[in-house]
């Protein structure tokens, strides 16, 4: 029989509420993950571990999996790398690495072992080599030669027994992966663009891989001392603007779990990044979302992005004693539940019983999704909790709000201590689209006011190129010329002078730089 959680989950209980909403966003989710160590967590794994956030490109920030709502005999994964891109990001605009493997992990019969990986290798080309620009012109589509630096990619399937590999399959051979979106004038219909690389393969599969809005929403600044220390700061979607790198694959639910009977599959994400000698080696790990943020203290962190689930054993403590329900006893006397939390374990680690956990299963960090129960209708965004069954944590839709659930649910909401805390940011601020690949499309590097004096549809130039174009009749003729001209070479005289002095100074300190 699958259990229902029937609650409303829209009440807020005030300023309290909102202090624990906002440090679940950072620390309660984390508790819920710690449950295994690092895959228990709701949230998103941005820059999470001290290595793996000196290098983006090789960050994975988010794992989602659904049955797919426009064809439920799929199912949906996405993936997302690359933190907090800003989409002005130019000139060298996002793109996968090319010396990584991104790998989707499915194991179908709970043993904490993969039984396929979905493999992406990427490849960048580069028209132009003398131009600094990421396109040339405005772009119209994939291969227009106005799009500079372009990315392509294969898909492989790869079948396993005990960690081995049985077979490989090629999904998809040089398909092209969707550009930046550089802004209006580079790329005036974007999503033509983003159609074009959706890919069907002959198989049933069908894949894209390019930029994003960041589907994640929360308020992050849980950070700067619990919101500013005085709840100033909550109730803001952190990563509003902010774009990411996705890869989406919608696969049949046959080819993924292991029968009709055993319709559940877990699933986690990797990064290998390949060294000098030319071997791979794993940097980034997910499951749940934010758990090697605030669930793995810093001596586990970067362990647990190199690991696998069948090892994780050695994170349990940070689960059945998380340190976040302590913090907010501490400072805000809501008492924290009794340990060791198996209740943690049971929902984060194994999976929620009669919905979405395997016979025989192995406590393990990884999103498990139950491939039999069917799309809502009318999804709710608190999942399971709210009697959703075909939300998180029975997989995880692009609209589930995980900081809410984690938070709940770490606070005890399982285990007799009701309540409806939460972060205040209760949905993305980009409608998700309704088909394959779902995600919203990015914000545009061009999403900025217009330049002073200029309307929508002109001509637009900056003040800075304005004043330097010779003037017409209308606005004073050589005068004008002649104070632009003065103005030009004041500057440079100042230039000249800061450059004189400054080459004296480095004399006389007689130092190198």
């Amino acid at each position: 029989m699958t259990p229902v959680f029937s609650r409303s989950g829209t009440a807020r209980a005030g300023l309290v509420t909102l202090i624990c909403g906002a440090l679940a966003t950072g620390g309660l989710t984390a508790a819920t993950v710690a449950t295994l160590a690092p895959g228990a967590a709701f949230a998103s794994s941005h820059r999470e571990a001290p290595l793996i956030s000196g290098t983006p490109q090789y960050d994975n920030t988010d794992l989602y999996a659904f049955v797919s709502p426009d064809k439920p005999d799929t199912t949906t994964i996405v993936a997302n790398w690359i933190p907090f891109e800003d989409p002005a990001g130019g000139p060298n605009f996002y793109t996968f690495a090319d010396d990584a493997q991104y790998d989707l992990h499915i194991d179908n019969n709970g043993d904490a072992q993969g039984d396929l990986v979905l493999r992406y290798t990427f490849k960048t080309h580069t028209k132009n080599g003398n131009t600094f620009l990421y396109n040339t012109g405005a772009v119209t589509n994939l291969a227009d030669p106005d799009l500079n630096i372009t990315q392509t990619y294969d898909l492989d399937l790869i079948r396993l027994k005990n960690g081995h590999e049985m077979s490989r399959t090629k999904l998809a051979d040089d398909v092209p992966a969707a550009p930046s979106d550089v802004g209006k004038a580079s790329m005036p219909d974007y999503g033509k663009l983003r159609s074009q690389a959706v890919y069907k393969s002959p198989g049933g599969t069908t894949t894209f891989a390019g930029q994003a809005d960041d589907p994640f929403f929360l308020d992050l600044r849980v950070f700067d001392l619990l919101y500013g220390g005085n709840l100033s700061e909550v109730g803001r979607d952190t990563l509003k603007g902010y774009n990411v790198n996705t890869i989406a694959v919608q696969v049949p639910n046959d080819l993924i779990r292991e029968s009709a009977h055993q319709p559940v599959v877990g699933i986690w994400s990797t990064t290998q990044r390949r060294n000098a000698q030319g071997y791979y080696s794993q940097v980034s790990r997910l499951g749940n979302p934010l758990v090697n943020e605030v669930v793995n203290p810093q001596k586990d962190k970067d362990r647990f992005n190199a690991s696998e689930p069948a090892y994780d054993a050695q994170f349990l403590k940070n689960v059945t004693h998380p340190e976040l329900p302590k913090l907010i006893e501490s400072i805000y006397k809501i008492k924290a539940p009794a340990e060791p939390r198996n209740d943690l374990v049971d929902v984060f680690l194994k999976g929620v019983k009669g919905l979405n956990q395997p016979p025989n299963v192995k406590a393990s960090e990884q999103l498990r999704l139950n491939t039999s129960v069917k799309p809502s209708m009318h999804p709710k965004r608190l999942g399971v909790l709210d009697g959703d069954n075909a939300g998180f944590p029975n997989g995880r839709r692009l609209t589930d709000d995980v900081i809410d659930e984690a938070l709940q649910v770490v606070e005890g909401e399982l285990v007799g201590a009701k309540n409806d805390l939460g972060d205040a940011v209760d949905k993305n601020d980009k409608k998700f689209e309704q088909h394959f690949p779902y995600v919203a499309e990015p914000t545009a590097g061009s999403r900025g006011p217009l330049a002073k004096g200029t309307t929508a549809g002109t001509d637009v130039r900056s003040q800075l190129g304005d004043a330097l174009r010779p003037a017409g009749p209308s606005s004073g003729g050589s005068g004008d010329t002649v104070l632009i001209a003065a103005s030009a070479a004041s500057g440079a005289a100042g230039i000249l002078l800061i450059g004189t002095a400054f080459a004296w100074w480095r004399r006389r300190m007689q130092r190198a730089y």
